[in-house]
Formats: C-alpha cells, sequence, structure tokens
C-alpha cells in the first residue's frame, strides 16, 4: 500500500506541473513578455511550423463529411502550425465552426506548447463561403465612394468569420489600378490614391476595429491583409503579374500611399507582398520595400505574408533560385514572415539553420510577430466558438436590407436623358433582356450566399401587381459548364451544383473553371429574335449586357487566365443592342461587370446607361429600386472608362505632357474619373478659402455651398481637386485630395467644409526628399474630375520644407446643416 500511496502522490505532483500555467498562458501579462517567454521554449522545428500555412494539404485533415481527422492532424501537423488555409471551403457555417474547434481542441491537447492556429479565409466584398452575406465587388465598393459603409461592410464580414472561428482576412486590395485590360480590376478600389487611402482605411478598422498597433482583438474582429504590395494593379500589357515599370517617385507618390495610410492610421496586422517585379526585383525578395521602408519608415509591426506559392515561383518563374531552400531562405530575410498557401520553400529554413546558413535569429524575429497576433486575437484564451449559433449569424436574414443599401450606393448612372427613373404607371409590361439577367453575378471570390435576387425578380417583385416582366437572354456570353461535364466533375461537385442553382448564381463555377470559351452563332441561334420580338410587345426595355466572371478573371496559372486584350462587348451584344434600339421602346441600358469597358456606338445611341457592375446578393432589388425611381444613384466612378484599349493608361491623374491628341480620334475618356449623375441637380457656390495657416504642417479650410436644385431627394459626392502648377518636378493635372457624400432632401442646401492639410500636397523633389514647396495651388470642387463648378487658389507660403516626418494622408470634411 505505501508503494501505491507514494506512486500517486508522485502522479499528482507531475499533473500538478504539467498543468501549472506558464507565463505565456497567462493573459494578465504584457503581450511582448508571453512572446519571450513562449519563444523561449520552443524548439527550432516548433518554430519553424509556425511560419508555415496549410491550404490543399487541409483536406487531408478531412473525412467525406468535412469532419476533422485527428489520426491525419498528427502526420500534417505534429508541431503545431501558423495558418490554416480556407477551412470554411465546401462547408456550412457550423461545419466550418465545428472542425475549426476540433482542430483547435487538437493542438491544444496534441502538441507540446499548445499553440493555437489561426484561420485565414477570403472576404473581398464579403466573407467567401457558404451562406454568408455577399456584398457589391470592391469596385463597385469604391463607386460608392462612402468609407462609411465600406468600414460597415468588413466590420459584418469579420463578425461572420469570426463565428466560425476564422480570424484572418485575406483582403483588403490596395493595388492602384491603371489597366483595365487586367483581369483583377474588379477586385480593386480604382485608380486614385487618395480615395483609396480612404477607403482602405476605413476598411482595416471595419475588420479590426481601432486596436492600435498592439492592442488585443474584440472577439468579432479579424486581421486585416493589405494586398497586393506593391505595384500589382499597373501590370506590363495588363497581364495579371507581370512586371510593373515604375519609376521610384510613382512608387511613392501614387502606389504606396494607401499601403502607409492603412498602417499608420488604421494599424493594420497584415500584409502580402506582390507577384509581380518592379526594376527586375520580385516583391517577396525586395528587402528596401518590405523592410527598409515598410518596418522602418512606417513602422510596421505585423506579419508580412507570401501571396499563395509566390516563394516558390521566385525559382520558377522569375529564376532567381537553383533551390526551393534558396528561395525560402531569401524571402525571409528580404522580410516575409509567413509562407502560404502549403508548405513548400519555408520547410527548408530548419536544415539552413542547422548547417549554419541561416541565423536562427531570422526565424525568431518572424516567429515573434506570428505569436503576438495570436496572442492578440486572444486564441490562447479562447480558441473556439459556440458552432450552434454560426448558421444563425453567417448571411443572417437581417443583413440583407444593409446588402441591399450598398449596392443602392454603388451604382453609377453614366447616361441619362430623362428615360430614367422609369414611370411604373405607363408601363403594363417591361421587357428584361440580356444574357445574365436572370442570374445574379457576384464576381471573383465569390462563394454561394443563402439567396440571391437576379435583375428579373427584383423588377417582378417591385412591380408586382403593377406590371408583367417578361425575361429573354437576347445572346449568350460564354458556353456554359454543363457542355463540358467531364472537365467540370474536379470542382464541381453535386453540393456545389445545388447550392449554384437553388441561390441562382453560378458565380463561383465561372470564375474558378478553367476552360472558358466564348459562345458561337450556333450557340445563340434565334436569341435576338426572340428578344427583338419581346421588345417590340413591351412597353419599356431593360437590357442587361456587359461580361461575366469568366472574361475577366485572376489569371493565376497559364491554363486558367483573365486578362484581355480587348475592352469592347464580347459576342453579338452589339448587334443585339442595335436591334432593341430600333425598336424604339424607351430603353434603358444596365451595365453588368468587373471592369470598364469600351462601349462605342452605344455611349452616343444609348438614352441611359447605368453602371451596375457586380452588386451582391441583392442585385435585383437594388436595381428596381434605382431604375424606378425610389433611390436617385449616387456612385461615381472610381477610376477611368477609356474610349477603347488603345486609349490605355487614360487615369485622370496624368501629367501635363501625356494627352496631347490622337490623329482621328479623340483623346478625351469616355467617362472620367469621378463621374455619376443622379436624378436630381445641384447648384454649388460661395466658395471661401482661408489660407492664413498655408504653410507646411498648417492647414487649409475650404468651404462652400451645396443645393438640392431639382426634384429628387438625392446624394452628391462633392470632391476636391488641387494642381501644382509651378513645381521643381512636374505635378499631376489634377489630383483629388477630398470627397465627401452629401444627401440632402429636393430644395435643401447645405455647407460643406474641407480642412485640407497642407502636407498633404507635399512630394518627393530632385533630391528625392518629401517636401511642401511654397507658391500658388489651384483649388477644384466639382461633381467629378472633369465636371467643376468651383475654381479657387491660395499661396503655400514660407520655405521649401522637408516634411517626411509629419506626412498626411486624408482631409478631413463635414456639413454644416443651414
Amino acid at each position: 500500500m505505501g508503494k501505491q500511496l507514494l506512486s500517486a502522490v508522485l502522479g499528482l505532483g507531475v499533473a500538478f506541473a504539467a498543468s501549472a500555467q506558464q507565463p505565456y498562458q497567462n493573459a494578465s501579462l504584457p503581450t511582448e513578455q508571453r512572446v519571450d517567454d513562449l519563444l523561449s521554449r520552443m524548439t527550432l522545428e516548433e518554430k519553424v511550423a509556425q511560419l508555415q500555412t496549410v491550404w490543399q494539404k487541409r483536406r487531408t485533415l478531412e473525412d467525406k463529411e468535412l469532419q476533422f481527422l485527428p489520426e491525419k492532424a498528427k502526420e500534417l501537423i505534429p508541431l503545431g502550425i501558423g495558418h490554416i488555409g480556407r477551412p470554411s471551403e465546401f462547408k456550412t457555417p457550423q461545419q466550418t465552426a465545428e472542425f475549426n474547434n476540433a482542430l483547435q481542441r487538437w493542438l491544444k491537447e496534441n502538441t507540446r506548447l499548445g499553440i493555437p492556429a489561426m484561420m485565414h479565409e477570403e472576404a473581398l466584398h464579403g466573407y467567401a463561403a457558404f451562406d454568408a452575406t455577399s456584398f457589391p465587388q470592391a469596385i463597385a465598393l469604391a463607386s460608392s465612394w462612402s468609407p462609411q459603409d465600406m468600414h460597415d461592410v468588413y466590420a459584418l464580414s469579420a463578425r461572420e468569420m469570426r463565428a466560425t472561428g476564422s480570424h484572418w482576412a485575406l483582403t483588403p486590395i490596395l493595388d492602384i489600378a491603371r489597366d483595365p485590360r487586367w483581369g483583377r480590376i474588379e477586385e480593386t478600389m480604382g485608380e486614385d490614391p487618395y480615395l483609396m487611402s480612404a477607403m482602405g482605411v476605413a476598411a482595416v478598422e471595419g475588420f479590426q476595429g481601432k486596436t492600435g498597433k498592439a492592442g488585443p482583438f474584440a472577439a468579432d474582429k479579424v486581421v486585416a491583409t493589405l494586398k497586393h504590395l506593391t505595384g500589382h494593379g499597373q501590370p506590363a500589357a495588363g497581364v495579371n503579374i507581370a512586371p510593373a515599370f515604375i519609376g521610384e517617385r510613382e512608387l511613392h507618390e501614387v502606389f504606396l500611399p494607401p499601403f502607409e495610410a492603412a498602417v499608420k492610421l488604421a494599424h493594420a496586422s497584415s500584409i502580402m507582398a506582390s507577384y509581380n517585379e518592379i526594376d527586375g526585383i520580385p516583391s517577396h525578395v525586395n528587402k528596401p520595400l518590405l523592410e527598409d521602408i515598410v518596418r522602418q519608415q512606417w513602422g510596421f509591426n505585423g506579419v508580412i505574408v507570401s501571396d499563395y506559392f509566390a516563394i516558390e515561383e521566385l525559382s520558377s518563374r522569375h529564376g532567381l533560385y537553383g533551390s526551393e531552400a534558396a528561395a525560402g531562405k531569401a524571402a525571409l530575410l528580404a522580410g516575409v514572415d509567413m509562407e502560404t498557401p502549403d508548405p513548400k520553400t519555408f520547410p527548408h529554413l530548419t536544415a539552413l539553420v542547422k548547417s549554419g546558413q541561416l541565423d536562427e535569429a531570422a526565424i525568431d524575429k518572424a516567429v515573434r510577430r506570428v505569436l503576438a497576433l495570436k496572442f492578440r486575437l486572444g486564441l490562447f484564451e479562447q480558441p473556439y466558438v459556440d458552432a450552434t449559433k454560426a448558421n444563425g449569424i453567417v448571411g443572417a436574414d437581417s443583413d440583407r436590407t444593409f446588402a441591399r443599401q450598398v449596392a443602392e450606393k454603388s451604382m453609377v448612372l453614366l447616361k441619362n436623358d430623362g428615360t430614367l427613373p422609369l414611370k411604373a404607371g405607363k408601363i403594363k409590361q417591361l421587357a428584361v433582356i440580356g444574357p445574365h439577367a436572370d442570374e445574379v453575378l457576384l464576381g471573383g471570390y465569390s462563394s454561394i450566399p443563402r439567396q440571391t435576387v437576379s435583375i428579373v425578380d427584383g423588377l417582378r417583385q417591385k412591380l408586382q401587381g403593377k406590371a408583367k416582366v417578361e425575361f429573354a437572354p437576347g445572346t449568350l456570353l460564354t458556353k456554359a459548364l454543363t457542355q463540358t461535364p467531364a472537365k467540370q466533375a474536379a470542382f464541381v461537385t453535386s453540393d456545389i451544383a445545388q447550392r449554384s442553382k437553388a441561390a441562382g448564381t453560378y458565380s463561383m463555377q465561372r470564375w474558378n473553371y478553367d476552360d472558358i470559351r466564348l459562345a458561337e452563332e450556333a450557340d445563340r441561334k434565334g436569341l435576338l429574335d426572340q428578344a427583338v420580338v419581346l421588345a417590340k410587345e413591351s412597353d419599356a426595355v431593360v437590357l442587361v449586357l456587359g461580361e461575366n466572371e469568366g472574361l475577366s478573371r485572376e489569371a493565376w496559372a497559364d491554363t486558367h487566365l483573365g486578362d484581355r486584350s480587348s475592352l469592347d462587348l464580347v459576342g453579338n451584344q452589339l448587334e443585339l443592342a442595335k436591334a432593341i434600339l430600333a425598336t424604339g421602346k424607351p430603353l434603358v441600358l444596365v451595365l453588368t461587370n468587373g471592369r470598364p469597358l469600351a462601349l462605342g456606338e452605344l455611349a452616343l445611341s444609348m438614352p441611359a446607361i447605368v453602371e451596375a457592375w457586380y452588386l451582391g446578393q441583392e442585385t435585383g432589388s437594388a436595381l428596381a429600386n434605382v431604375l424606378l425611381g425610389d433611390v436617385s444613384p449616387s456612385g461615381k466612378l472610381p477610376l477611368t472608362f477609356p474610349r477603347s484599349a488603345g486609349h490605355i493608361p487614360s487615369y485622370y491623374n496624368h501629367k501635363i505632357s501625356a494627352k496631347r491628341g490622337y490623329l482621328f480620334d479623340d483623346i478625351s475618356p469616355l467617362y472620367a474619373f469621378g463621374h455619376g449623375l443622379s436624378y436630381s441637380s445641384f447648384d454649388y457656390s460661395a466658395l471661401k478659402i482661408d489660407e492664413s495657416q498655408a504653410k507646411a504642417n498648417g492647414e487649409v479650410t475650404v468651404s462652400m455651398t451645396i443645393r438640392n436644385s431639382g426634384q429628387f431627394d438625392a446624394t452628391e459626392v462633392v470632391q476636391l481637386y488641387i494642381q501644382d502648377p509651378a513645381a521643381s518636378v512636374t505635378r499631376p493635372v489634377k489630383q483629388l485630395k477630398g470627397f465627401l457624400r452629401v444627401p440632402l432632401k429636393a430644395g435643401q442646401q447645405a455647407k460643406v467644409e474641407f480642412n485640407l492639410p497642407v502636407n498633404l500636397l507635399a512630394f518627393f523633389d530632385q533630391q528625392m526628399n518629401w517636401v511642401v514647396e511654397p507658391g500658388e495651388i489651384k483649388l477644384m470642387l466639382g461633381s467629378s474630375s472633369a465636371d467643376i463648378r468651383l475654381n479657387g487658389s491660395f499661396m503655400i507660403k514660407g520655405d521649401i520644407t522637408e516634411v517626411g516626418a509629419n506626412k498626411a494622408y486624408l482631409s478631413q470634411a463635414r456639413i454644416i446643416p443651414q
């Protein structure tokens, strides 16, 4: 009995020692102290595991019912893992939560130190998972010019993600997009660094909350990832991941400001390097960019992650290194902390340290950043979620109204001769014609929401009991996936097919599918004639043309292309439009697409044109409200519409010497940056400029009065531009430096005031110093970059002043009711 008692006592002692709380497990200690303690306990192999991700290999952790397999985890991640990639794939919200809970429990109970994993997900325009709320695509969100809505969209996305146990969003995209041939342009927020800075800061704060540089994340917030650093949106010839030919001054004045603003103002906690190269250096090994600028100059203290497969592509695509080990080492030393999506090059780091080719201190730097985020997210204290609540939170019916309202603000009225708004009382039958008018196009990086409302269904609901709404496709753009069943089987499971049909959207398949082919004449035989017959029988026509997710998308492989050499409407859409126009019926052209289109003669002949982009799950409801006048359109273009691909580059903030003209053509844009009409009209007046503090580190106050002089309650986006007409280096003809959405009832007026920091006008001089120069600044206020209503100027006083340590990123604007 004595020996048994002694054995029992010793056993209790071991159990007590094992359960005793270590400093890193003590939530009351500062994050830095917890990181120090945990790092000191880790082996080299455990450290390297924290810098890795599993995505494709994650699927080996799931059985056929998508449940976690602990025996497989022991094989795949015995030492733990930094990231788990997209665990929501093919799962319901509750299944995702259950999987994440089980995986976290296994890590806590079966790895030596019990370090939890972070789960990363896509959330470009809403959490990209089954049943989640799907909002307008990023280019459409940017068209709202509403930072508050951008904030709220991503706050809702973060809430849905955390409900399933996910923690890290691979968004927002802050690529300055200057080539509409590029298939990823729909994922961006346009061409302007100021607009993107404002929207980007709002997006990060929506995801993360106001955490500061090192504060804890709330239980409904996630890590935001700024991407792609940098120059990704200006690839040569518009071809994805092609080199970006950008000078150093342009890099700092145009491409980096949105990232810097999101780091310094919103404290973004993650940045993703870009696939492309600048001046021969791919971003994943660009140490001057990632370390000197991002970490040293900006003070970024978060995690830099690789883009998917990008480190191995340093060898396979860029031709820089002879081995995966060399590529992994180079990326780590350049500043990349984590490899995605699967262990490929970073596993070699362990051997490199052991062989003396890599200092372990470089590993420790990266691991510290990863662990700090895990502590800030509270994962050591609460790695689990209530899985029973996930289905009720994700895609909640109560969020549909907000999704519709955002969609309404994201539409841009390009042209209107008075046809819009449609008058329901004069319509007994409305024809809706277009190849995708009966399906909701969501854009790239989409999943399948609980439900969608197509344009046809939205108009039928709106006109129920008032008018008939009849549909005809009119044409076909791309061949249906069902025509190649053998090739679709690998991706399109029966569950995806059923969900897509029930939800009324096939965007997920179309965007992912490799084999995209244009429809041929035989595929669309008779469709145009049927549409013309319907148009003649109807009192008005809504013609829905454009593209789909197969015609402009991310080209992520040589077998999966998405960039195009033309901006023209594909197929026989122009012929269809001319035939419908010839019927003489009241006609509205609605564009559904992810990039600017060259409309050619339709820009002149169409009575009314609405750029609807991809508006999310509530597309039809939102469009019906706008077309029938319940909502006046208020969106503005976040990028220029060129007249053709031959007019590229076409961005508005070009240099003076850039637009001399073309022989036999008009060099001006089809639709200018900031353009967007309303059902109402707005009068601008009473410009006042207080330049008493117009000096470096000072501020200029600009005010004006705006009046809604029309008959509709409406919102105008007041835009403030500047020009520096005489500087030490050439300056753009126009630069956006402030904007504000101003809602006004018919006949109402308000005073709008901008506080413009003079340091916001700084630039790199010839010596590459960030300076404010004295002299005249021209100031313009208007409804677009091409529709200036008020002009003024002020003088910056004082000497040339270096203000790099005191940069300004945004102006402040407010409405003063009158």
